[in-house]
């Protein structure tokens, strides 16, 4: 009577759960994948235009290639999570509790500098808005 009520067998479900693993995770690759060729691309084009403002697209090109690997771990962890989900032997716990620690510091680092970039470009924002504002006002001096 108890096989009836099995919905179904460990070893469908356990397959079932590494299939997800695998999208998950090919997801969160994919993810890290398109936003190291996207950082890239603009790099390549923040070099050939050239111009003065170089070193602020490309802390703007570090933020942004940030977020992408940002969210590209964020899947990667829940790949993890899933995977804590089909009874585990203890040492397959170990081994996911290293990697989820990893990338969790990774993850930790990674948003911090995000910060500290996007604080950087507002200063640099605010700056050159000071800038012209006090260029303009001289301007508008009567010698």
């Amino acid at each position: 009577m108890n096989a009836s009520w099995e919905v179904l067998p460990e070893s469908t479900l356990r397959e079932a759960v590494d299939l997800l693993v695998r999208l998950v995770e090919a997801a969160g690759a994919v993810i890290i994948f398109v936003g190291a060729v996207w950082a890239f691309g603009r790099f390549l084009l923040a070099g050939v235009r050239g111009g003065g403002g170089v070193e602020r697209q490309f802390t703007r090109i570090r933020l942004s290639l940030g977020r992408f690997l940002v969210l590209g771990l964020e899947f990667q962890l829940a790949g993890d999570v899933l995977r804590t989900a089909i009874a585990p032997s203890f040492t397959e716990i170990g081994q996911l509790a290293a990697i989820a620690a990893i990338r969790t510091a990774l993850n930790f680092f990674l948003g911090r500098e995000i910060a500290s970039e996007r604080a950087e470009i507002e200063r640099d924002g605010r700056g050159e808005k000071g800038k012209e504002g006090a260029g303009g006002s001289r301007a508008a001096v009567p010698s």
